[in-house]
């Protein structure tokens, strides 16, 4: 794809977005499902991942870890995202290759320590980029795929997470 012709597919959307923003409020939603063997389906319309307990927690492996999948999820946004900002500022990228690692300690998801945090306690997004642009050109990209990507962003300054519950019965 050229940059003309991202541009030219988003052109209308922003249009539509300056006259009205209320169009640009889409609610996106995934779907889980709680299975045998501490497992979960997740259906969020694209395919479907059966999540399960990380090895270090008792898993056995065959399941994704959600953790994983949160790492994937920001690999997945940041290359969508910078490619589509390297095409739109006519940077070529002959490849790239996107990494992310994260450190957890499990004992605060195993409750093994009260004082340790469940969560990562820190991800570390790596880019390695095969192209001619000069550093400055680089940074700009690194700069504006970090501003763009969804996931980045959300990680980065924390989504307030509404949680409720309700019983159903069968």
């Amino acid at each position: 794809m050229t940059a003309e012709e991202l541009k030219s597919l988003q052109a209308p959307l922003k249009a539509q977005y300056r006259e009205r923003p209320e169009t640009a409020l889409v609610t996106l939603r995934a779907e889980g499902r709680v299975g045998q063997n501490v497992t979960c389906k997740i259906e969020s319309g694209k395919a479907r991942v059966e999540a399960g307990l990380h090895p270090a927690t008792g898993g056995d492996g065959q399941s994704a870890c959600s953790a994983d999948m949160l790492l994937e999820a920001l690999v997945g946004c940041a290359g969508v995202t910078l490619g589509a900002v390297a095409t739109a500022l006519g940077i070529t990228l002959r490849d790239a290759t996107i990494r992310a690692e994260g450190d957890l300690d499990f004992r605060g998801t195993l409750g093994v320590s009260k004082e340790v945090l469940v969560g990562f306690k820190q991800i570390r997004l790596h880019f390695d980029l095969d192209t001619d642009a000069s550093e400055e050109r680089r940074a700009n990209l690194i700069r504006l795929t970090e501003r763009y990507c969804v996931v980045y962003q959300t990680l980065h300054q924390p989504a307030n997470i509404a949680v409720s519950h309700r019983v159903t019965s069968r």
